[in-house]
């Protein structure tokens, strides 16, 4: 019995025929559109984890309309598979695609930094210098949630990716002729595409395969890691200096003091860039003259570093060993070895050895262990009452001038070898100090108005024109302590080597050459008259076609100037 008493029975609605039609489909239900709408943003969600570059100077449009042949033979393969091996396929590749995103992520950074992909083996212990460096920035709090938040954001776009995945596969099996079909001409297309090297763009072949070379790539880069973890210790042992007595290492430097000073992120960019150059330039030569007119003199050059837009211990290891450290793994072997270094020679042939690191601010056992200094100073024992600067633990004259009363100001103790590594010169770059009367210096008190003064790091990094006039600014503000420095401090026994150790981050164009200048100063003559066949520049300023050495070649060619 149909209908319910007392109600009357629904009426069925049929298209009045007095009406017109005119031949248009009728709307498609809400929740069609609605899932059309998801499949194609599924299908441009996959597309992009394709085809999308690991590098932004290689990112365009053009490069997001290719063929990728990887998702061909996904398609086809899923095409032919039963439900449930299709589902778990679908996940596998979600899983693989998701993790290809995020690796381009890193890539990307990287590039943008380093001037390099991210290393899958040897490049973590960048993760750490960054958290640091972003602590600085935004405080403790904020950088554990900016990691919490991009820790989200990698597991979103996995799953994302995943159910992409699960929607694109159910949608082709549910119309597998057509599929097959799309599948097939698209395969023609990427073959002939591929045999004529038919382009979208210069560089942008249209028969794209670049995720699968980019998974290669990644696959031969760790197992090259893996391989070259061996002959370390081989390397190492082979050093012309390493069972040198003492009384025949640096006697062409007996009774000095030699500072060995590393300028955070001087690069030579710093020296070429028509937006750096003049002023940092001026400041070399105005320096070179000031120092000149004292009795001092100077010759400059360039290094190529290990490193590029961080990763600066990389760099003070590569000069202090005479070996090529250019990753974590390497960096982890030099500290595990007895391998001489610069410090080492120094402290063989009778000088007190010291490490000045404001950067340090937690202990570092395994430096210690390896270059075995007399005397460590890091952020919390030089006795710093004065401000912070963003990244930057003390301005770098409060460094120099505790050096100088703690350590080279001693009257008739062994003479010094100091390394120091300045930090004022680090990213962010602002605010950053200006030099004040050396004789107030004291506890550093004397600079705690100068952060204020300055503007805070999230302004600047609003706007590319400010990171490079901060960049500028805070490298001038490093090599004017410098000469400074000297002026007021420099005697006979003082000689000063100052470089950079890599090229900055952000400020540098990616394709830039690795060169940091290097600069040997002293007052006594017959110090530089030891290096006058080496052909570099007489001053501070390096001329453009001052030589180019590479990093680990130094410790040897200085070792062998100053041996006699």
């Amino acid at each position: 019995m149909l209908g319910t008493p007392g109600l009357p029975l629904p009426r069925r609605v049929t298209p009045d025929p007095a009406l017109p039609d005119f031949g248009l489909p009728r709307p498609a239900p809400r929740h069609a559109v609605a899932g059309r709408a998801l499949t194609v943003l599924a299908a441009l969600l996959v597309l992009f984890a394709l085809l999308a570059p690991d590098d932004l100077m290689s990112f365009s449009a053009e490069a997001l309309v290719r063929v990728p042949v990887e998702g061909l033979i996904v398609a086809a393969f899923v095409l032919v598979l039963p439900p449930r091996a299709r589902r778990v396929v679908a996940v596998a590749v979600g899983l693989v695609l998701g993790l290809l995103v995020v690796l381009k992520a890193l890539d990307t950074g990287f590039y943008a930094t380093l001037e390099k992909p991210f290393d899958p083996i040897y490049d973590w212990s960048f993760f750490s210098a960054g958290v640091e460096f972003l602590a600085g920035q935004i405080g403790d709090a904020g950088a554990i949630a900016a990691l919490v938040g991009a820790g989200l954001l990698a597991v979103a776009v996995v799953v994302l990716m995943v159910l992409a995945m699960l929607r694109l596969t159910r949608v082709a099996a549910g119309r597998r002729t057509g599929a097959t079909r799309v599948v097939a001409v698209l395969g023609v297309v990427w073959i002939v595409c591929s045999v004529f090297g038919v382009e979208i763009a210069p560089g942008q072949p249209l028969a794209a395969q670049s995720a699968a070379a980019l998974a290669y790539g990644d696959l031969r880069q760790v197992g090259a890691d893996l391989r070259n973890q061996q002959p370390f210790g081989e390397l190492a042992a082979q050093d012309a200096f390493r069972n040198t007595p003492g009384d025949q290492l640096l006697a062409g430097l007996r009774g000095k003091n030699v500072v060995l000073t590393f300028v955070e992120s001087y690069g030579r960019i710093a020296l070429d860039d028509p937006g750096f150059a003049p002023k940092i330039g001026a400041t070399l030569d105005a320096g070179t003259a000031q120092l000149r007119a004292a009795g001092i003199g100077a010759k400059s050059a360039f290094l190529s570093s290990s490193t590029f837009g961080g990763g600066s211990w990389l760099a003070h290891s590569t000069v202090q060993s005479g070996m090529w450290i250019d990753n974590q793994q390497r960096y982890n072997d030099l500290l595990a070895s007895d391998r001489l270094t610069l410090g080492g020679a120094f402290q063989r042939a009778g000088w007190k050895t010291v490490w000045d690191v404001p950067a340090h601010t937690k202990d570092w056992p395994e430096g210690q262990r390896f270059y075995h200094p007399d005397a460590y100073y890091d952020a919390h024992h030089v006795g710093y009452r004065g401000p912070g600067y963003a990244y930057a633990t003390m301005p770098d004259q409060f460094t120099f001038s505790t050096l100088q009363r703690t350590e080279l100001a001693k009257a008739g103790q062994r003479p010094v070898m100091a390394e120091v590594d300045l930090v004022s010169s680090h990213a962010p770059w602002s605010p950053r100090p200006w030099l004040v009367d050396w004789n107030q210096v004291g506890d550093g008190s004397v600079f705690a108005p100068q952060p204020a003064a300055g503007e805070a790091p999230e302004s600047v990094w609003k706007d590319p024109a400010k990171i490079r006039d901060a960049y500028r600014d805070a490298t001038d503000y490093s090599l004017k302590t410098l000469i400074s420095f000297v002026q007021h401090y420099g005697d006979d026994n003082l000689v000063l080597v100052f470089l950079g150790d890599h090229q900055p981050p952000v400020v540098t164009p990616q394709g830039a050459v690795h060169d940091v200048p290097i600069t040997i100063v002293a007052k006594d003559p017959k110090v530089l008259d030891r290096i006058a066949g080496w052909g570099w520049t007489d001053g501070l300023h390096p001329a453009a076609q001052a030589p180019v050495w590479k990093m680990d070649s130094f410790r040897d060619r200085f070792l062998t100037a100053f041996a006699h």
